[in-house]
């Protein structure tokens, strides 16, 4: 590591990755210093009070006050913001040259090439655990080596269950995951499987790999993160307990790892590491996303708008859970889905998440 403390500008710092990253802070004076704080405003009382304690050169609340730390001078930008709200940021950050640690899935999945297109070689960093642990066996061999990429799914709080079963899911329910403490908009996703279904999107835009060689498989402990196969058979894996301190630590300082980030497994216990095959007809949301991210354009960005809907719509109560896929395939399949080519802009990506917000809602309202 280089002498002096990499800077750091955290969007979202009152989140779940927000929160956890200024922990790795708290923890490594010596390798990060904060110069840019933004949240969206939800919490002001800890927003005020981590602007006091780490005192950045620049703070603010809202999407503009994330575009404008986005946009300054800095070693590494955390964008920790959940939603489509992390697109400008996201594109502040690359047009800036910054690094992006990247836990904003959803600004990637919008913007696609628009995004990719601004992005320097090895600019953005992945922060979602999956992405990350494929970038760190991804160093196991050379891209034409790789065979397939395989996403890991804990399979959230009802794994197991069939369609009719879910039929009669609370919000409460959906948000007691087993194994991650995440935001409740994540949370409820990876309920969906709708989480899986952009991360499929994520890791094909990430590493180039086409959509019929990643694949999902149900992993309920969450120890092993991702795996690569590589051409000869082998499979390289990346296993810790479930925990983002690894991924933000390596998003902060990417390409090296912050020593004792997070504890590690512990191999004098126990250990059973199982996997099961995906249960496409209860949990469609991975196979819908496949087909988003193949027909690229717009189709990613208004599978993810369609869906915050439904997720807000839950959570009212207005909406079932079993009704939040449904929901989103309708949206997504429409005849008057705008679509505007592969040279989008981002005022045309805004428009279709737009559009499929607007069109998800009165399918909602419909019901």
């Amino acid at each position: 590591m280089s002498g002096l403390p990499r800077d750091i500008v955290l969007l979202g710092s009152t989140g779940s990755i927000g929160t956890q990253a200024l922990d790795l802070v708290r923890a490594n004076p010596d390798r990060f210093r904060v110069v840019g704080l933004t949240a969206g405003g939800s919490n002001p009382e800890l927003f005020e009070a981590q602007v006091a304690e780490f005192a950045p050169a620049y703070s603010g609340l809202g999407e503009e006050a994330s575009v404008e730390a986005a946009s300054r001078e800095c070693d590494v930008v955390l964008n920790g913001i959940t939603g489509a709200v992390g697109l400008r940021p996201t594109l502040a950050a690359l047009d800036a040259g910054n690094v992006l640690a990247l836990a904003n899935k959803e600004s990637l999945i919008m913007g696609g090439p628009l995004v990719l297109d601004r992005a320097k070689p090895g600019q953005i960093v992945p922060v979602d655990s999956e992405h990350s642990a494929l970038a760190q066996c991804l160093r196991g061999g050379t891209p034409d080596e790789v065979r397939r990429l395989v996403l890991t799914a804990s399979g959230g709080p009802f794994r197991g269950r069939t369609r009719a079963e879910l039929e009669q899911v609370t919000v409460e329910q959906a948000l007691a995951h087993p194994t991650w403490d995440m935001g409740p908009v994540i949370t409820i996703n990876s309920a969906t499987l709708v989480n899986k279904g952009l991360e499929v999107i994520e890791a094909h835009l990430l590493f180039g790999i086409p959509f019929d060689r990643i694949e999902v498989v149900v992993h309920p402990t969450s120890v092993v993160h991702s795996m690569v196969e590589f051409v000869d058979g082998s499979t390289l894996v990346q296993a810790s307990p479930p925990t983002m301190l690894i991924p933000i630590a390596l998003g902060l300082a990417w390409p090296e790892r912050v020593p004792d980030a997070a504890p590690s497994v512990d191999w004098t216990k126990p250990e059973t590491w199982e996997f099961f095959p995906l249960d496409d007809e209860a949990f469609p949301a991975v196979a819908l996303a496949r087909e988003a991210g193949e027909r690229g354009g717009t189709a990613p960005a208004i599978y993810n708008a369609a869906n915050e809907v439904c997720v807000d719509a839950f959570r009212r109560g207005l909406l079932r859970f079993v009704d939040i896929v449904p929901t989103v395939q309708t949206t997504l399949r429409r005849d008057d889905v705008p679509s505007y080519g592969q040279a989008m802009t981002v005022e045309d990506v805004l428009a279709a998440d737009a559009w499929a917000r607007n069109t998800a809602l009165a399918l909602i309202e419909g019901r």
